[in-house]
């Protein structure tokens, strides 16, 4: 494992308390890509199927690692906030609940770029829940630089 993403995992563990309970796992993280993982058992809903406030839980999560693993690389000192998400459920997860996310090089530029020149940026990303997909994610994250 890299030294980002377990220095990401112990943030977002201590940070964020139900993402233990969950068992939020970041499995792979590059610079603009994010995979996480969280078995079926502790997000089960009563059909024995994924309970759609985890996967919506995990999958916004994902993105705002993604989006907090952007900041650390380009050493970017803000507060992160989700300012808003919208999920689309297409089919059940029946089991482990894989999310992945990434942003392309240029979307980042923006993001940074915004971030240095006025003080806040906003990063728009896409979630994917399994492999159909079987949930998809739309997450605007803001990021306002910390005096």
């Amino acid at each position: 494992m890299s030294d980002h993403l377990v220095k990401l995992q112990q943030k977002i563990h201590q940070g964020i308390p139900l993402s233990e309970a969950m068992q939020f796992d970041i499995t792979e993280l590059t610079e603009n890509s994010i995979m996480v993982k969280a078995p079926l058992a502790p997000n089960i809903n009563v059909h024995g199927t994924g309970f759609a406030g985890s996967i919506y839980s995990i999958a916004v999560l994902s993105g705002w690692a993604l989006c907090t693993h952007i900041m650390d690389v380009r050493g970017m000192v803000g507060d992160l906030v989700v300012a808003g998400a919208e999920i689309k459920y297409r089919a059940p997860v029946n089991g482990e609940i894989v999310c992945r996310g990434e942003v392309t090089e240029a979307h980042i530029a923006e993001f940074y770029d915004n971030f240095r020149d006025r003080g806040k940026g906003r990063l728009s990303l896409t979630v994917e829940v399994g492999g159909a997909p079987e949930a998809v994610l739309m997450g605007v994250y803001y990021a306002v630089a910390v005096a």
